[in-house]
Order: structure tokens, then C-alpha cells, then sequence
């Protein structure tokens, strides 16, 4: 049976039912059901190429991506790519990532809007004040955020409470009776390190504690900026007793520094990391702040974005989950 058949079936317009069968919000509901119901009794299938003229949506949604070096064979990135996909081909759809380079991001972004190239995007790494979410916003196009921004009211997006993590790492340390705990942060235009930053600062504060100068650091993203923020806390006078590291890719490099620099890991100086490491440094069991089931997190973000292309408001789109601080053998007592 076609659509036209259908339509006739139910004594309709060939646009109602087709609105019906895809979503669009104007359609009522027992109209809605009624189309459902005779098309799953009929055997209806629609043709994917009619309906992309019909309705305009070629199917493919995607991921505009700046990647880094390291993200390839970052275990985090693949599984939420992995989860995103999966809900999005048990819906029928596809998911391309498109990688770009830094500078010609928000370009690709406007390339792939203006064409109709994807229904739908997932926007990643995103910053506080973020042009390419301004962009969708004032383009109208749906998309779901990987990462709070400043207008998070306004928009669909997924997190992790960036707040709550390092104010459960800073407690830890604080209960073993470290006082000198240091940072090593992400560039803080991106809003998981600002959060992570100021719930830092926040969480010292609420302990009656302030960072040391230099104790602070917004620069590392990636295992050689890991590794040479970590260097500059062992040079500080006195150095950190306590380092967090607020992304995983850092935290390889940082725990690389320690080891070169013979530092006992645990006892000499405590270490806790954002996100769980896959390289398995001379088997140390890191103490982490861990994004539980990122496979999960990924099928919801895919989840929402079929939502948003089904008429749900994003503001009803919006996902907070709770990291939760796994306990490791590089948290120990504050030395003497």
C-alpha cells in the first residue's frame, strides 16, 4: 500500500496522513493514532526517497567535530558516538561525524544548515558563550548540546553536574587532611572547566581554604598539556600536596609527570582524575570522578534529538546526570 492509498483508506488528504506518520506537532493526536493504527494494520512501509521530498529530511543526523588527536583513541568519545548511533539506527536514521578543523568550524556549521545536509546535530565541547548554539538557535535548527551553555535555558542539552564531581573530589581530599590541593584544569572558555573551575574554587572556600598562587592551571587538555601542567605544580614552592585533574586526557600525562618525577602516587602527593583513564599506567588504580555508562549517555542524547525532530519543546530536553567519585589507590593521608 502507498501513501495515496492510505490517505484514501482514511478518507484524508495524502499531507495529513503524511504529516501524521512524521510527527509534525499540528496534527491532533486521535488523528495521529488513527493514521498509526491503519498504516501498521495495512503493512504500510513509506519510501524513504518520498518522503525525504515530501517532508524535506534526508535521514542523517550528525556531529560537527574539531577532533583532536587523541579523541580517536579516547575509549569516552568512541562510546558515546557508539550510544548516539545505536539509538539513532533503531530509529531509522544515520549519524555521520564530520571532522573539521578549529578554524573552520562555525563554517561547517552554516554549510551543513543552508544544504539541509542533516535534520539534526549534536554539538560537542561546547564553550560558555558558544557561536555555533547562537547560530542554531537564530537558524532554528534542531540540535541537542553535549555540554551546558550560558542560554541552556533556551536549548536541548545533556550533562553531567560538573558542580557536584569536584565538590565530592575536594571533600575526599579535605577528609585526609590535605590543604595545598591544586587544579589542572581545561581552557575555561569551555564550559565543563569553567563549571569544574569555579565549583573548585567554590568548594576550597567552603572548607576555609584558597588555592595556593599557581596552583591553579587552565590550560591543559590533552596528555601533553597534562604532562607539562603537572611539572609546573611540582615546581611551585611548597607544591600541592593534592592534584585534581579535570579531564581524563590531562590526567594520562599528569600521572606520566609523577611517575618520571619518582613521586609516590598516594603518598607523596594524592591524585584524583576526571573521567576514567583506559591506558593503565604501571596498573595504578586511579582515584576518579567517573561519567557513569557513557554509552548510556550517548543513546539519550540520541534519544532527545529524535524528539526534538518528533515536535517535543526542547526546553522539556534537558538531562543532568550525576558523576559519582570511584575510590582508587592514589588518595591517601596529606603528608606530615
Amino acid at each position: 500500500m502507498n501513501l495515496k492509498a492510505l490517505a484514501d483508506a482514511l478518507g484524508m488528504s495524502k499531507t495529513t496522513v503524511s504529516r501524521a506518520l512524521n510527527g509534525y506537532p499540528e496534527v491532533s493526536e486521535t488523528t495521529r493514532e488513527r493514521v498509526l493504527a491503519a498504516a501498521a494494520a495495512s503493512g504500510y512501509r513509506a519510501n524513504p526517497v518520498a518522503r525525504h521530498l515530501a517532508v524535506g529530511r534526508s535521514n542523517v543526523l550528525g556531529i560537527i567535530y574539531p577532533l583532536l588527536p587523541a579523541d580517536l583513541g579516547d575509549p569516552m568519545f568512541l562510546d558515546v558516538v557508539g550510544g548516539v548511533s545505536a539509538a539513532l539506527e533503531a530509529a531509522g536514521m544515520n549519524f555521520i561525524i564530520v571532522p573539521v578543523s578549529p578554524a573552520n568550524e562555525l563554517r561547517s556549521y552554516q554549510q551543513m544548515v543552508q544544504g539541509r545536509r542533516v535534520d539534526g546535530l549534536i554539538v560537542s565541547r561546547t564553550q560558555v558563550n558558544d557561536p555555533r548554539i547562537a547560530y542554531l538557535l537564530e537558524a532554528g535548527f534542531p540540535f541537542v548540546a553535549h555540554g551546558r551553555t550560558a542560554s541552556a535555558g533556551s536549548h536541548a542539552w545533556f550533562d553531567y553536574d560538573n558542580a557536584a564531581g569536584i565538590r565530592s573530589a575536594v571533600d575526599a581530599l579535605v577528609a585526609q587532611g590535605h590543604r595545598r590541593i591544586a587544579l589542572l584544569g581545561s581552557p575555561v572558555m569551555l564550559s565543563f572547566a569553567r563549571q569544574r573551575r569555579d565549583s573548585f574554587i567554590a568548594s576550597m572556600a567552603g572548607a576555609g581554604l584558597q588555592p595556593a598562587a599557581g596552583h591553579v592551571i587552565e590550560a591543559a587538555i590533552d596528555r601533553r598539556g597534562g604532562h607539562e601542567a603537572m611539572r609546573r605544580l611540582l615546581a611551585t614552592d611548597p607544591p600541592p600536596t593534592a592534584v585534581i585533574v579535570d579531564n581524563h586526557l590531562s590526567g594520562v600525562g599528569a600521572v606520566r609527570a609523577l611517575l618520571d618525577a619518582g613521586i609516590a602516587i598516594g603518598h607523596d602527593m594524592s591524585l584524583i582524575v576526571w573521567g576514567r583513564m583506559a591506558d593503565g599506567l604501571a596498573g595504578l588504580d586511579v582515584t576518579t570522578i567517573d561519567q557513569p555508562d557513557a554509552v548510556a549517555a550517548g543513546t539519550k542524547m540520541g534519544e532527545m534529538l529524535l524528539a526534538l525532530l518528533n515536535g517535543v519543546p526542547a526546553t522539556q530536553l534537558q538531562a543532568l546526570w550525576q558523576p559519582v567519585l570511584v575510590p582508587g589507590a592514589t588518595v591517601g593521608r596529606a603528608p606530615d
